[in-house]
């Protein structure tokens, strides 16, 4: 299938028809101004899905009165429709606006009637809307829903974070199907010095209806549930979210998705010891907690640290194993679900994955003017064999190699071809070449992250002294900052294939290239099934 340039950074896995391939898309993790290190909101996407992204840069904008604003459809650029304009709309880098607002999603599905596919916004052309038109995360939970209600909503049910400077939030929606316009929805606000994640599986049961300082919802998110069905409330029982627009959760959901919020949380409060019981579908097993406490504040690179995980350490570690070959590799390609002699069996599904089209680390610092303190942290591909550059919310311009890439065509000038064909260097050789991956990417990123204070100063600096210049001088370094890991990328993929070639490590000192044959593991493996056939003979047969 044809996969075009897409018009900005979303993740394709929502338009997929069964479950199972929806459990295969996005992880967020939320991470409150209290739980960070510095102060710091964070939202964190890893947008999963085999397509082509292109980095989405929106100018801020005032409008006439009455213009229309368009509606993209986003797996082509066609028009799906228009929206009523705004006078003024903020500036947008990726998924972040120049107020420090972010927003990301996963795809929870939910129950399938209240899919209407006639709804007008698409869950990313909600995102994009809303990002141009709120100042703060609970102004963006409002504009979502006024637009659902007025255009309708075509998506499945959706997780969404939402954060600004000083707040973050985790919102659910969906539809209410093909015969009434519009949208159910529950919002949380993530306590300060918590963290929480969400990874394709609504994670909202019970909430309170008094407390709208932690706690929004559709005026009509019970009455709609009891309507049809969904809730009884002659039981007696506390209305839940997940419970009555999410009944359909199976073992796929559970194994696929749960899993990914459990390692999350388990790298984060690893005090807590949580239990995999809930994720490997332990009968009576108790769900993960909505939000914990960090053992420890996390710092930027902590975050991102978080993105990169294949359940390492842990009884489902994916470099152990006779399934990650002679290199240890991770990656277990798709499908996710196979069959055998007539059992059904399913990979483990982990926060790093190959079919990742990018992964972001929204950053919001409510201390700095907001061009300065919105930064976007930005990969195309699998962030565990890429690097985050950082794009300041107030930029004007985005670094080219980001912008431009055809899917069915191989390129040296698109940043995704290039940082794709690293991670595919890398997998089937894990073991060998991901040191010198992790090399490049340390180098890169602990780098810009140290540089970061000095740059918020100089421009700090400016927008006190000299306004005009802050977005000049933020948009030169964000791209030549992209730009030169652009050119260090594609350099490093040079240096792989040379380095590690036909089997061999080249020194490139001017030593002889080097085999470097096996694990003892791993032999041991082939042994068990072939040691008749590889063993040497004590002695040479005779030639009498």
């Amino acid at each position: 299938m044809k996969r075009p340039i897409l018009p900005f950074v979303v993740i394709a896995l929502a338009l997929l028809a069964t479950p199972l391939e929806t459990v295969l898309a996005c992880t967020n993790v939320i991470v409150s101004r209290g739980a960070s290190k510095d102060g710091s909101v964070y939202v964190t996407y890893s947008a999963d899905a085999p397509f082509m992204p292109r980095l989405l840069h929106v100018a801020a904008a005032t409008h006439a009165a009455g213009a229309r604003a368009k509606v993209w459809g986003w797996e082509d650029d066609t028009v799906r429709g228009t929206v009523a304009q705004v006078s003024k709309t903020h500036g947008v880098v990726g998924l972040i606006n120049d107020h420090q607002v972010s927003i990301a999603e996963t795809t929870t599905g939910g129950l399938e009637e209240l899919h209407d596919p006639k709804g007008l916004l698409d869950y990313d052309a909600l995102m994009l809307l809303t990002l141009q038109r709120a100042k703060t995360a609970r102004e963006a939970i409002a504009i979502m829903d006024a637009l659902c209600q007025e255009y309708g909503y075509g998506s499945e049910g959706e997780t969404f974070s939402i954060a600004d400077k000083n707040e973050a939030w985790m919102m659910e929606l969906i539809g209410k199907g093909r015969e009434e316009k519009g949208a159910v929805w529950v919002a949380a606000r993530v306590p300060d010095g918590y963290v929480t994640a969400h990874a394709n599986l609504s994670r909202i049961t019970t909430f309170p209806l008094d407390d709208p300082e932690n706690w929004l919802y559709a005026k009509d998110v019970i009455a709609f549930a009891t309507k049809r069905g969904y809730y009884d409330p002659a039981k007696g029982k506390p209305f839940s979210w997940r419970d009555a627009y999410h009944s359909n959760i199976d073992e796929i959901g559970r194994r696929a998705c749960a899993g990914r919020v459990w390692s999350v949380y388990r790298r984060v409060a690893p005090s807590r010891n949580f239990s995999d019981d809930y994720f490997r579908n332990v009968p009576g097993a108790e769900d993960y907690p909505l939000f914990i406490k960090p053992d420890e504040k996390l710092s930027t690179g902590d975050v991102m640290a978080l993105m990169r995980d294949h359940y390492e350490g842990t009884p489902y570690d994916q470099t152990k194993g006779v399934a990650a070959g002679p290199f240890g590799s991770p990656y277990r390609f798709r499908g996710l679900r196979w069959e055998y002699d007539g059992k059904k069996y399913l990979w483990e599904r982990s926060i790093s994955t190959q079919q990742a089209g990018f992964v972001m680390v929204a950053q919001s610092r409510n201390w700095l003017p907001d061009p300065i303190g919105g930064v976007y942290w930005f990969t195309p591909d699998d962030c565990y064999t890429s690097a985050f550059t950082p794009l300041y919310c107030g930029i004007t311009e985005l670094p080219k190699p980001y912008t431009v890439g055809d899917h069915n065509r191989f390129s040296w000038d698109s940043a995704w071809w290039i940082f794709n064909l690293v991670s595919n260097l890398t997998y089937d050789r894990w073991s060998r070449i991901l040191p010198d991956v992790q090399k490049a990417q340390r180098a890169h990123e602990q780098k810009q992250m140290k540089l970061l204070g000095l740059t918020d100063t100089t421009a700090k600096r400016l927008f006190e002294d000299e306004p005009a210049y802050v977005a000049e001088y933020l948009t030169n370094h964000s791209v030549s900052t992209a730009e030169g890991l652009f050119r260090k990328w594609r350099k490093l993929a040079g240096d792989i294939i040379t380095k590690h070639n036909d089997g061999y490590v080249n020194p490139r000192d001017g030593s002889e290239p080097k085999g470097v044959g096996y694990s003892k593991e791993w032999l041991r493996r082939v042994l068990a099934e072939q040691a008749d056939i590889l063993r040497l003979k004590d002695k040479a047969p005779s030639s009498h």
